[in-house]
């Protein structure tokens, strides 16, 4: 019987190599980050080194239990150092171009000799707690800056849009040497008293020829501010600019007098072409002087330490609640009683708070 020869031939071909790259994985390992102490954290900020700071502001910004001892004893060796910047809050209707004016304005104030911090606060999701986190690529110019720093950091939910530790955050810049520094708010809403009670000089930007301005802003934001600055006042929009300046200032003078005894100003400028960035920064100037002339400054700070004090109580004991083991079944369980109407919700609340205290005198005595 003759047998036939196969033609057909199926080498074995070349090796697949592996998908992992073992370099990557092993330079990936080396560079993962390592939890150091306290002291080791404020020495690297001191040193201005701004990985250890961005690390040192991601610790603040978990909700771990074990990370908020840390950064807790972080911040009490960096306090020492803080408070030697000058804080702005700056805020403003959608579409008034924040991050342009940030970018110009920060540019032309590092180009002065001064070191510029942004918190800029990025809106969370409700739904899945995310956030763009864009700030750097909507700054690029400014990101690049060897003396600015910018951070953004996300709202959590949190009222309006207001970083849960925005202030500890300005702690920290401080102590890493930045004597400026400026935090932006997501836009007009509720967040903007939180934001005033962290700073020195609170900043309110406006856009002109988007209808009637006034209506536009509430009449608590408006009685914060401490400058109102019409943007984009360039090319056909000067007219309105100025139209809207008159209006600004005129609804300025019917709210009675601030604290501070500061009467605000009302600008206008164009981060496009850089007009008029120089007369705010002359007007924050001015402000901080007479501010520390008549102790205004020191006494604000003074009592928003005692706001932040107040502030920290709350947030502790909103994160010991949540975090007790065995909190959530408690509250689910309650849950299905108040949707059967076996119990009303306020009867809930009050049962899941002592069932927590009980709970928390326990392990304390433990």
């Amino acid at each position: 019987m003759k047998i036939r020869k196969k033609t057909l031939f199926v080498s074995d071909g070349i090796e697949k190599p592996d998908p992992i790259n073992p370099d990557a994985v092993r330079k990936f390992r080396q560079r993962k980050k390592k939890i150091l102490s306290p002291e080791e954290y404020a020495e690297g900020i001191r040193n201005h080194d701004r990985i250890i700071l961005s690390q040192a502001i991601t610790l603040i910004e978990s909700s771990l239990p074990s990370h908020r001892d840390l950064a807790a004893r972080i911040i009490d060796i960096c306090i020492p150092l803080s408070g030697n910047s000058l804080r702005i809050g700056i805020t403003g209707v959608p579409g008034v171009g924040k991050s342009t004016f940030i970018e110009s304005w920060g540019k032309m104030i590092t180009g002065e000799g001064r070191k510029l911090a942004v918190l800029a606060i990025d809106p969370s999701s409700k739904r899945s707690g995310g956030s763009i986190m864009g700030d750097k690529t909507r700054m690029e110019t400014l990101a690049q800056d060897p003396d600015a720093f910018i951070r953004p950091s996300p709202s959590g939910g949190s009222l309006g849009g207001v970083a849960r530790k925005t202030k500890e955050t300005i702690i920290l810049c401080e102590a890493a040497g930045f004597d400026t520094v400026f935090v932006e708010t997501t836009g007009v809403g509720q967040s903007e008293t939180a934001v005033h009670s962290m700073v020195d000089f609170f900043l309110l930007l406006m856009l002109a020829g988007a209808g009637d301005e006034l209506q536009g802003i509430k009449r608590g934001i408006m009685e914060m501010a401490d400058a109102v600055v019409i943007t984009k006042a360039d090319g056909s929009n000067i007219h309105s600019a100025e139209i809207a300046r008159t209006e600004f200032t005129n609804a300025l003078h019917l709210y009675p007098p601030s604290e501070s005894g500061w009467i605000p100003k009302v600008m206008i400028c164009s981060a496009k072409n850089g007009q008029g960035l120089e007369e705010i920064w002359n007007t924050i100037l001015s402000f901080e002087e007479f501010a520390k002339r008549s102790g205004y400054f020191q006494n604000n700070r003074n009592q928003q330490a005692i706001t932040t004090m107040y502030d920290s109580i709350n947030e502790s004991l909103k994160s010991d609640f949540y975090n007790l083991q065995g909190i959530t079944t408690k509250i689910e369980d309650y849950k299905k009683k108040i949707l059967k109407n076996k119990i009303s919700s306020y009867q809930a609340a009050h049962e899941i708070l002592e069932y927590f205290l009980k709970r928390s005198y326990k392990r304390r005595d433990t």
